[in-house]
């Protein structure tokens, strides 16, 4: 049975809910349980998308934690050729907080993952939790895409947004780091930031929106009459591709029952992520399998 001693936090809920079970997740062959954690044994992780960490929003969450504890824990995967030492995939804000208030130990799941699948879990989970500014999404997708081999299709997917939304996002990653400083700040949009990638020099028109207050209307204008940049580029992918691979996941998603994603590098390798919510739709998966 395990005790946390997380607080007053936790302990109310044992108080709620009686005698707590152990806590775990069952994720193919592997069981990951919820363990305690010296927090001077966990590091970040260099490729988590999210750089900024707002500190009147570290120091609110750290009180949180010095009265109630940590109730959800982070996910972590062991450093290789490292014993006892851990890199975070999801949770650093709830990490470095813990640290803030003190805390010599934090709870964790230990999961068995390499850099590649650590990087899709730190960027789904940012995405979805809405995290990240949009430089900062932008930089995620490129890294992911540079060093998985993704196209843009298959990060699409994996996100679980359209196209357009992300050839939007990653017209940023084009701009100077002036401009991209000027989104991360607040001082600028990612709106008029995007309008922006594709003239000829972006860093005198951000300055030029900021001195004038302009719209993203008056932006727009202002850019149909710039010269625009030699960098500048539509957008490529093949939609024949992407119907096909959807096809397939529906029909596997039809044949097994449970949601599926095919994720393909450009070097013709990749994923085949069957998703179950409990265990029920696990063991369905393994009967099919076997």
């Amino acid at each position: 049975m395990s005790k946390f001693g997380l607080g007053r936090g936790l302990a109310d809920l044992q108080k709620e809910m009686g005698i707590m079970p152990e806590i775990s997740v069952l994720s193919g062959v592997e069981r990951v349980v919820v363990r305690n954690i010296p927090i001077v044994a966990i590091k970040p992780n260099p490729n988590q998308p999210r750089k900024s960490f707002a500190p009147q929003e570290l120091e609110e969450l750290a009180n949180s934690i010095r009265e109630k504890g940590v109730l959800q824990p982070i996910l972590i995967r062991s450093i290789t050729d490292k014993n006892n030492q851990y890199e975070i995939i999801a949770g650093e804000r709830r990490w470095r907080a813990s640290k803030m208030a003190g805390l010599a130990e934090i709870p964790a799941l230990v999961k068995k993952l390499d850099e590649i699948g650590a990087a899709e879990i730190a960027l789904i989970e940012n995405v979805q939790r809405t995290d990240l500014n949009a430089i900062e999404e932008a930089v995620a997708y490129e890294n992911l895409m540079e060093k998985a081999g993704y196209s843009h299709e298959d990060i699409s997917r994996l996100i679980g947004k359209s196209i357009s939304y992300l050839r939007n996002i990653l017209r940023l990653s084009t701009l100077p780091k002036s401009v991209k400083q000027m989104v991360i700040d607040g001082r600028l949009s990612a709106t008029h930031a995007r309008t922006l990638a594709v003239a000829d020099n972006p860093e005198l028109l951000a300055k030029k929106i900021l001195t004038e207050n302009l719209s993203v209307k008056e932006t727009e204008n202002l850019v149909k009459k710039s010269k625009r940049s030699d960098k500048s580029r539509s957008f490529s992918g093949n939609s024949q591709n992407l119907i096909e691979i959807q096809k397939l996941e529906k029909q596997i998603k039809k044949n097994i029952g449970v949601s599926t994603k095919i994720l393909i590098k450009r070097n013709g390798s990749g994923r085949l992520v069957l998703s179950f919510a409990n265990r029920a739709e696990f063991e369905k998966i393994i009967g099919k399998l076997q």
